[in-house]
């Protein structure tokens, strides 16, 4: 059982009554998911043993994106598609970040604010490729929501290839070595495109911010050929906001969890108390359609053939070939605990 979950289960009437204001929909639709979650509320899968004839009964996981203990299929399997699709070229990891004046619009109005982030990053990257003559590029963005602290932290992580397709000529066009996008003339058109985005969408205002930073940040650094970005953002990806190996201690009042402090790089402890604690991680219960990875261009799921003319393009130049292997759906197995031999699932109950 997770410890999270089993912290969620003890104090949920409490949470309840101190914090309903702040409760969402999708929240609340979370914290019920995950409650149920691999329990005999849950359904239940069934189980026939061919050879002895013994039958067993397994509650299911909830399958919710938010619960701690479902999706590592689902973040392996997404990393099996991201090495799938890589170029043999150098890629770059852009990462825009929402300043902290916004983050209680964006604690408001969540699927707003975070689908005009992808629009506008998506829409950014495309013309700072097209001025530099780069043609037809793509790129992968996963929208993150929280700091090392777990606070409210809105950014998006964006894996770029350094490179572009010219659909005309059937030629790759090689960016420069080293070198994607300047990243303050990034922050600066960043910032003037999402005010105005802001300031144009009819569930949005700026009207109660006293001050707005005039310096945006954007970080943009070269990442090798992918994998280590790619697999250092599937971490948090679809496995919950916080492992339950961070979290180090908790009783009745507090709990205890850690931390790599971003700047000095060294593991720290913070002590909140438990109500306080589940907030600070449900907070980052994402709107129900809200997609928190998006492929765009090259990357995208109807570029197949066009990614497998530039892989083609560039194999005389590096020496790589193009996976082949089929993503395939994992088989569950259970062996018989009288016999050992191999259980056959013969079907799932519904929950009453």
């Amino acid at each position: 059982m997770s410890t999270f979950i089993d912290l969620l289960r003890q104090h949920h009437q409490a949470l309840e009554t101190q914090y309903s204001v702040k409760l969402s929909h999708d929240i609340r639709k979370a914290i019920y998911a995950m409650l149920l979650c691999k329990t005999a509320q849950q359904r239940q899968s069934l189980w026939a043993c061919d050879a002895c004839e013994y039958h067993d009964r397994t509650p299911l996981s909830c399958g919710h994106r938010n619960c701690p203990q479902c999706q590592q299929n689902t973040t392996s399997q997404w990393l099996t598609r991201q090495k799938e699709k890589r170029l043999p070229v150098d890629y770059f990891m852009v990462t825009f970040t929402l300043p902290f004046e916004l983050r209680a619009l964006a604690r408001r109005r969540p699927k707003a604010m975070f689908k005009l982030m992808f629009i506008v990053t998506s829409s950014l990257l495309k013309d700072f490729a097209a001025r530099q003559g780069l043609g037809n590029i793509g790129f992968t963005s996963v929208l993150h929501t929280h700091s090392r602290r777990r606070e409210l932290h809105p950014h998006l992580h964006i894996i770029v290839p350094n490179g572009g397709f010219d659909a005309k000529r059937k030629q790759w066009r090689k960016g420069k070595k080293g070198y994607l996008f300047n990243a303050f003339a990034l922050a600066k058109v960043w910032r003037a495109r999402m005010l105005d985005a802001i300031k144009k969408h009819p569930d949005l205002s700026l009207v109660n911010l006293k001050k707005m930073p005039t310096k945006w940040v954007v970080d943009c650094k070269k990442v090798g050929n992918g994998l280590p970005a790619l697999k250092y953002l599937s971490r948090y990806l679809y496995r919950g906001v916080l492992p339950d190996k961070d979290i180090i201690h908790y009783d009745q009042h507090n709990v205890t969890f850690r931390y790599q402090d971003s700047t000095t790089k060294k593991i720290k402890h913070r002590t909140l108390p438990t109500l306080k604690f589940l907030m600070l991680i449900l907070q980052h219960v994402l709107p129900k359609g809200l997609q928190r990875v998006r492929d765009y261009g090259l990357l995208s799921s109807s570029a197949k053939k066009v990614r497998l003319i530039i892989q083609l393009l560039l194999l005389p130049i590096h020496d790589w070939l193009a996976p082949t292997k089929e993503i395939t759906q994992p088989r569950a197995i259970r062996r018989c605990p009288c016999c050992r031999h191999e259980m056959h699932c013969i079907g799932v109950t519904r929950t009453p």
